[in-house]
């Protein structure tokens, strides 16, 4: 006698034990084929998903691109002759371990150095971003003054962490009103593009002029980067990490720019 399915059977009329055996076989080879069918459909929905996704931010974000694109070419400028303002704006960017500016800071600061020594501008509002022992602006300042700007024309903000955050306390700490923004110009509409966001009205001379040396990670970066300045503008409404406190105009009663 044996069991089968809980009841005591006679062994002549129980299934053969490869016969039991070969049915937990197939039961378990079903099992496993229903789980690699589920994997295989959830497999593929993640990955037409992820495609609609990267296609979903690619449009975004060329989107994006041509947004800022439309809204600062009419204001581009590689020519020095062609601007004027009250105010130069000269955006952030990496400082060496000695203090000096990087190549491509002080490609930004010769080009509103030379705004300043031809009266084309009266001030200059250098804005970069200080954090511990790291800072800036004021190396920024130093540079400009090394080179026979009076120190009273230049303006150094140091919570400039971001091109937005520097747009906005230019607009709302300093009262900037009118401005040059000189950056490169793989840079220069986003950065003109949240200026005129901030409400100035700003032009940009473009510091590598007629012949820009961005790299490709330049252009990638600065796509994406267009991307978050229209989410920032549009959607988030965002503002400067520190609004600071307002300071007096900075076009208001300024003397010449020279030493």
């Amino acid at each position: 006698m044996i069991a089968v399915s809980g009841q005591t059977v006679p062994e002549s009329i129980a299934p053969p034990a490869d016969l039991t055996r070969g049915a937990i076989t197939m039961s378990e080879e079903n099992k496993n084929a229903g789980e690699g069918q589920w994997w295989r459909r959830w497999r593929r929905r993640f990955s037409w998903a992820a495609i609609a996704g990267a296609i979903g931010l690619v449009l975004v974000t060329l989107a994006a691109n041509v947004v800022v694109r439309m809204v600062a070419r009419p204001f581009l400028y590689v020519l020095a002759a062609d601007v004027t303002a009250p105010i130069a704006i000269v955006p952030g960017a990496s400082v060496h371990r000695d203090g000096s500016p990087s190549p491509q800071l002080a490609e930004r600061l010769s080009a509103a150095l030379g705004l300043a020594r031809a009266g084309r501008v009266q001030r200059i509002l250098v804005s970069g971003a200080r954090n511990g022992a790291y800072d800036e602006a004021g190396p920024m300042r130093r540079w400009l003054t090394q080179r026979g700007l009076h120190p009273s024309a230049v303006v150094d903000d140091h919570a400039g962490f971001r091109t937005l955050d520097t747009m906005e306390r230019a607009a709302r700490v300093y009262d900037v009103r009118r401005a040059v923004v000189c950056t490169q110009s793989f840079h220069l509409p986003r950065a003109v593009f949240l200026a005129r966001r901030a409400g100035i009205d700003a032009v940009g001379l473009a510091s590598d002029g007629a012949s820009p040396g961005g790299s490709a990670g330049d252009s990638v970066r600065e796509s994406l980067a267009d991307l978050m300045a229209v989410i920032d503008s549009y959607v988030l409404r965002r503002q400067p990490r520190d609004p600071g406190p307002r300071v007096p105009r900075l076009d208001a009663g300024t003397r010449g720019a020279g030493g």
